[in-house]
């Protein structure tokens, strides 16, 4: 598989640059993995397309105000990422500048000085003033991706979160979640539908391209991922009860996909690096509700593999026509799998 192999054309115009004043007034494209078929729905008629025995599983992760601006001392603008607090007073940080900075280096910041110690590939473990999650928390700002050309407003600190956010980690949010607000959630209580938690905290890298020709020599980032006991337990009685395990995102995906990695779902704590394109077989999910994913990138070969490329691309293209809104806060998708996406 090439990189091309996943391109689609798509206007500026609809990558969504704030978020719509409801969560839960966003649309849903409905996509059967099986024939192809797409219909366009609401994410409110979400509930009518669960059934009671079905479990909804959702990341738990919170999103870090992750994003730092600094000065060198001859001035130069640096701009932080955290991509993931380490012990004590370390962090491993992104650093853009117009120069690179150097090791020793002590870049000040409105919280105090950050010191630059090693490389770490393309990361860099800097001395912050104290702890990392302090630190960004008192001092940072909301991390929004790079396809939103806006600057954080206040309101990015409570839209860029999703109302299940509760451990602090994540660079960048789990944004099929975003969808869920009271009334959405109060509706499927009612159906009777589960509900179920992992966490695993989005790293920048979720952001970086593909950049090899080759699709299978990409390497994917490493992201913490924890799936617990009474995840495992939530999963095997849904089973019993003949209801489906809905991923609400592919961060979900990755997480309950990598605790099935030997073919069986067990507890999983440690960092996944799992790379899921067409030819994957899935041990777990039976549906996923996701959001649009930009064009070349790993999130769209996951959802290529989960509900063929054809199908994919081809609801991409209606999603395009009909003026869907794209990316983090944009609309969102019901998928079914196709016939051969599970082992």
């Amino acid at each position: 598989m090439r990189r091309a192999d996943f391109h689609y054309d798509l206007p500026a115009e609809l990558i969504a640059q704030e978020p719509l004043p409801e969560r839960s007034a966003s649309r849903l494209l409905c996509l059967d993995g099986v024939t192809g078929e797409v219909s366009d729905r609401q994410i409110l008629d979400l509930p009518g397309l669960l059934e009671p025995a079905d479990l909804l599983v959702f990341n738990d992760t919170r999103v870090i105000p992750a994003r730092l601006y600094g000065r060198k001392p001859s001035g130069g603008q640096v701009e932080f990422l955290l991509e993931r607090p380490l012990e004590q007073d370390r962090a491993l940080l992104h650093a853009r500048a117009s120069k690179p900075v150097r090791p020793g280096m002590r870049i000040a910041t409105a919280g105090g000085d950050v010191e630059m110690l090693t490389r770490e590939g393309d990361l860099w473990i800097a001395k912050l003033p104290r702890a990392a999650l302090e630190f960004f928390e008192t001092h940072g700002h909301v991390p929004l991706p790079p396809y939103i050309t806006r600057a954080p407003a206040a309101m990015d600190r409570d839209r860029y979160q999703s109302r299940f956010a509760r451990h602090a980690g994540a660079v960048a949010a789990p944004t099929a979640s975003l969808h869920f607000d009271e009334l959405l959630v109060s509706r499927l209580e009612a159906k009777g539908v589960s509900t179920a938690f992992v966490t695993l905290h989005v790293g920048a890298g979720t952001f970086q391209p593909v950049r090899t020709e080759s699709v299978g020599a990409h390497v994917m980032h490493a992201e913490f991922t924890e799936v617990s006991a009474a995840l495992c337990t939530a999963v095997a009685a849904c089973r019993q009860r003949g209801g489906r395990v809905i991923a609400v995102g592919t961060t979900v995906v990755r997480a309950l996909e990598t605790a099935a990695g030997q073919g069986r779902l067990e507890p999983f704590v440690g960092d996944t690096s799992l790379f899921v394109m067409p030819g994957f077989r899935f041990h777990v999910v039976d549906r996923l509700i996701t959001n649009f994913h930009l064009p070349e990138s790993t999130l769209l070969m996951l959802v290529s593999a989960f509900a063929g490329r054809a199908n994919i691309l081809a609801a991409y293209g209606h999603a395009v026509a009909q003026r869907y809104r794209f990316f983090s806060y944009g609309d969102a998708m019901f998928i079914k799998p196709a016939r051969e996406a599970h082992a």
